[in-house]
C-alpha cells in the first residue's frame, strides 16, 4: 500500500526547531513500537513529506499554532508572524502528492499545526491541547484519504490489512 508519511517520523530533521521525530530510534516507544513501525515502513511505499517546508518554511523555523481553525483559517508563529499560507500550500502540495499517487493512507505527526490528527495545540503558545486538526490532516481526510498519528501504529496496521487492495 502507498502511504504518505511525515518526514520527521522518518528522522529527517525537518520540525521547526531542527531536529526529527523519529518513531524508530525514539527511547519513548517501546521496541515492539519501533518493530510495528519499521514493520509498516518496509512492506509498503512510503512517500515523505513534511508540509510545513513544502509550503516554503525554513528550518529550524518559528513554532507556530492555529489560532483559527474554521476558514479562513490563521497559522502564526510565535512572534504572530501570519504564516497561514505557507501551511496551506504545504496541505495542498500533500493533497496533489496523494492524488497523483493513488494514496489512500497517511501516517503523520501527532499535535503537529499540519499533520496532528486528532488535537494541536490551542494558539495560545502555552502548551494546551484542543481537539482539532492540523492543516493537511483536515485537507487530507476532507478528500477521503485516512490519517493515523505515530500513537496509532496498530489502528494503521489493520487499516493495512483490510485495505490490501487499494
Amino acid at each position: 500500500m502507498k502511504i504518505l508519511v511525515s518526514s520527521c517520523l522518518l528522522g529527517e530533521d525537518t520540525r521547526y526547531d531542527g531536529a526529527n521525530s523519529s518513531v524508530a530510534l525514539n527511547p519513548k516507544f517501546k521496541f515492539s513500537q519501533k518493530e510495528l513501525f519499521m514493520d509498516i515502513m518496509c512492506e509498503n511505499e512510503i512517500f515523505s513529506i513534511c508540509p510545513e517546508v513544502a509550503g516554503g518554511l525554513t528550518i529550524p523555523r518559528n513554532k507556530a499554532e492555529i489560532i483559527s481553525h474554521g476558514k479562513p483559517f490563521k497559522v502564526v508563529d510565535i512572534e504572530q508572524n501570519d504564516v497561514t499560507i505557507n501551511f496551506l500550500m504545504g496541505a495542498k502540495k500533500a493533497l496533489d502528492i496523494c492524488l497523483q499517487n493513488g494514496i489512500k493512507v497517511a501516517l503523520f505527526k501527532s499535535k503537529s499545526p499540519s499533520c496532528g490528527n486528532k488535537e494541536v495545540y490551542d494558539g495560545t503558545f502555552s502548551e494546551k491541547l484542543i481537539e482539532e486538526k492540523g492543516l493537511s490532516a483536515r485537507l487530507l481526510e476532507e478528500n477521503g484519504i485516512k490519517v493515523f498519528s505515530e500513537f496509532e501504529l496498530d489502528e494503521l496496521k489493520k487499516f493495512i490489512k483490510k485495505n490490501r487492495s487499494l
